[in-house]
């Protein structure tokens, strides 16, 4: 693909949070709560591990080794932008992002797991529809 100039959207995701947009892209560390996100992310990791529920490498495109491959997983754009969401939630019962591409397999996985665990709404929206996050369950039907 590369011989030929044909180039692969980087993943790229927006959520709405305190009347103000907010972008995320894959691996994004420029965010002031960076720290924070990941830091709930590694959190979340651990208690799906521990509900016996764990990451989907099948997802990971790079040729990385068992962990960095679960840690490239945790830089995929819209989990950074539903963690945002929720560390900055203030009262608000559901958080809505936007996602420029479809939604991997593993990402589905661990917002499903979010949104039982958070207890709120995760309003999603690829490239092909939209996926509402409910208590566990998504409104696909698991088929995206």
């Amino acid at each position: 693909m590369r011989d030929r100039g044909i180039r692969k959207l980087p993943g790229c995701s927006w959520v709405w949070v305190k009347n103000r947009v907010h972008t995320f892209v894959v691996g994004d560390k420029n965010n002031h709560q960076s720290n924070d996100i990941y830091k709930f992310l590694d959190e979340i990791r651990r208690k799906m591990k521990l509900a016996g529920c764990y990451p989907d490498t099948e997802f990971v495109l790079q040729d990385l080794d068992g962990e960095e491959q679960e840690d490239s997983l945790c830089n995929h754009s819209e989990k950074l932008a539903v963690a945002f969401g929720i560390l900055n939630l203030k009262g608000e019962s559901s958080i809505r992002v936007f996602k420029n591409l479809r939604i991997c397999g593993d990402c589905h996985n661990t917002i499903k797991f979010i949104s039982n665990f958070v207890g709120v709404q995760i309003i999603v929206r690829d490239s092909l529809r939209f996926h509402h996050f409910t208590h566990g369950t998504c409104s696909c039907g698991d088929f995206w």
